[in-house]
């Protein structure tokens, strides 16, 4: 009896508990309803937000462009009043005695409208004075900089030259450079030759081997700083020998860089980037003149750099017995009209006209003779008279030489045609040398239509 009495007392509380939380369910299902609501309206504000967020994402162009510039409050209009950016860069690096060398110069463009890039390297032993016979190491751009460590100063000196009224300038110091590849976790490279060097001076060791590897931050100094060897050896001159092989080499660094960095894994690393430039950079660029351009340099694909050397010649042929390089001004304004604005023609046009061009200069120069064909000589043998026996036995032969100069020392003889001129005719060139290695170097640019570089080789 007592059992049953207690199972009927918890049967009633059980049933109790049943009625109570059946009472209460109206209750709470209101308290749902309204929950429910709620998420409801947020979700919707979130969707349309974020359709307006998506909108205009697209609108500023879509991917990391598009959602980057409207985080920065761009609209469609924004990239169509961006202008093209100009910047002078000098790379720098500390002598022994505390002297400040610009071991890189260079004019860089960046068009976010057509996503083209250019690069043009400016020779360090540039002379910059108004009389060539009195060239002094003094006038080279070299040794602007570390006169009064006013960079406007190198400013104005590419500017003289250049015609293109740059506004902005970027120091590099050599420790900065070093920190940055570092920061990116190294720069994979080919190396594209042997390179052995030391000048205990700068307390500057070169000991890189060729080939595809990866450069930490140290060996990409040795490589960008790379002229020639010990021995007096450098690069091979259908690359570019001593000063034109290390900024051709610089150069193409450069570009390897902007790649590597833009890899996604380096975006979270851009505090990283941008301490190493608070402190390694000196700069008279407003970040609110450039931060407009970053969305869309984040997309920009190297494929749309295009880089050159300021058009010249190396010579000592003054007082002082001084190597300097001296620019050509006619090839330095056609090269910077082809560089700076005529790329912004439209393509197709562009293309059509250098084709029909290129094949009016082909037909046309391949029907010429000898003397109507322009050679220049530059001697590189290391002796003077060579230069001269060489346009003699030229001129007897029937060619056309009109220009010569000297460069550094090199090894072998090269010819390069520049202008579509015929094998034969080039040929003839080779068998009057009785040396010499024939390249295609074509230049729109260029005022002859063979450049014959003398190396050792000649006799």
């Amino acid at each position: 009896m007592k059992e049953n009495n207690k199972n009927k007392r918890e049967n009633k509380k059980g049933n109790a508990k049943k009625t109570t939380k059946t009472k209460q369910n109206p209750n709470i299902k209101r308290k749902k309803k309204k929950w429910k609501k709620v998420i409801l309206i947020i979700l919707l504000i979130l969707i349309i937000a974020g359709g307006v967020l998506a909108y205009r994402v697209h609108q500023n162009g879509g991917g990391l462009t598009g959602i980057l510039a409207t985080a920065v409050g761009h609209n469609e209009e924004t990239l169509k009043e961006l202008d093209e950016f100009r910047c002078l860069i000098l790379g720098i690096s500390t002598d022994e005695e505390g002297a400040l060398l610009t071991d890189t110069i260079m004019v860089a463009s960046y068009n976010p409208n057509t996503q083209k890039a250019t690069l043009l390297s400016i020779p360090r032993d540039t002379y910059t004075g108004k009389n060539p016979s009195k060239a002094t190491a003094y006038q080279k751009i070299n040794s602007i900089y570390s006169r009064n460590k006013d960079p406007n100063e190198v400013l104005d000196a590419v500017n003289d030259i250049t015609n293109l009224g740059l506004q902005y300038y970027a120091i590099v110091k050599t420790e900065g450079f070093i920190k940055l590849v570092d920061a990116i976790g190294g720069v994979t490279f080919n190396v594209p030759i042997d390179m052995d060097y030391d000048d205990t001076s700068q307390d500057l060791h070169i000991h890189l081997k060729a080939g595809e590897q990866v450069l930490d931050g140290d060996k990409a100094e040795q490589l960008v700083r790379f002229r020639h060897n010990n021995d007096g050896t450098s690069y091979p001159e259908e690359y570019g020998d001593n000063d034109l092989g290390r900024m051709r080499t610089q150069r193409e660094f450069i570009m390897t860089v902007i790649k590597q960095t833009a890899r996604v894994e380096n975006i979270f690393k851009i505090g990283e980037i941008l301490d190493v430039a608070e402190e390694n950079v000196i700069t008279n660029i407003d970040f609110n003149a450039i931060k407009d351009y970053i969305p869309y340099a984040v997309e920009f694909n190297t494929e749309n750099l295009l880089t050159a050397t300021l058009p010249g010649v190396s010579t000592n042929k003054n007082d002082a017995g001084t190597w300097v390089y001296i620019h050509d001004k006619e090839e330095t304004a056609t090269l910077i009209q082809e560089l700076f604005y005529d790329r912004d023609k439209e393509e197709t046009s562009a293309e059509s006209d250098t084709t029909s061009e290129e094949n009016s200069a082909s037909s046309t120069i391949s029907t010429k003779n000898k003397s109507e064909i322009k050679v220049e000589v530059i001697n590189g043998t290391g002796t003077s008279s060579n230069l001269q026996e060489a346009v003699d036995a030229l001129k007897e032969a029937g060619y056309n030489v009109t220009r010569t100069g000297s460069t550094n020392t090199t090894t072998k003889t090269v010819i390069m045609n520049k202008k579509n001129i015929g094998d034969a005719v080039l040929e003839g060139i080779e068998q009057v040398l009785n040396t010499g290695t024939i390249q295609d170097s074509s230049s729109s640019s260029s005022k002859v239509d063979v450049t014959v570089i003398l190396g050792r080789d000649y006799n």
